[in-house]
């Protein structure tokens, strides 16, 4: 079973957030500290209003130099904010995330959030299952040739 369940189910379950009033320095450093490329922006209820990505960042710097560093992170924060949910098919979120340009995406259930795929955990997980169909098409390959060469020993 190839969905977004699997990834969650084999990664670390934490999501990331900060705060919209934030700046754009302490979402940078809670990028780096965490290794992580998106956060989700909550308000004070914990509710998705926003998500922020390395890229949005280094679109603010470029235009505001050092300045931007003080910006509030609700001010370029991407505010329509693309979801899925633990039943989703990958290939399906791969599509999304590609026609989208969009790296992240978050997964709600009842509207609450309990995780977030990358599209690095989309490919992974896409070629890991590629990889278990390509050794599974060999043994069957393998077996069909034991098989036709015990026929061919049958009718020696």
């Amino acid at each position: 079973m190839n969905d977004v369940q699997t990834i969650l189910s084999h990664k670390d379950a934490t999501v990331f957030t900060v705060e919209p009033m934030a700046s754009i320095e302490c979402a940078s450093k809670s990028l780096a500290d965490h290794g992580i490329g998106a956060l989700i922006v909550s308000d004070a209820e914990g509710g998705t209003v926003g998500i922020i990505s390395e890229r949005d960042i280094v679109r603010v710097l470029s235009a505001k130099g050092g300045a931007a560093l003080e910006t509030p992170v609700a001010e370029i924060m991407t505010r329509e904010v693309m979801a899925c949910s633990r039943q989703d098919k990958l290939v399906d979120m791969m599509e999304r995330m590609t026609e989208g340009k969009i790296r992240h995406l978050p997964v709600t259930e009842n509207e609450h959030l309990v995780g977030i795929i990358s599209i690095r955990d989309v490919v992974r997980s896409r070629r890991e299952e590629m990889g278990r169909k390509a050794n599974a098409t060999h043994e069957y390959i393998r077996k069909l040739d034991d098989l036709l060469r015990e026929i061919q020993i049958m009718h020696l």
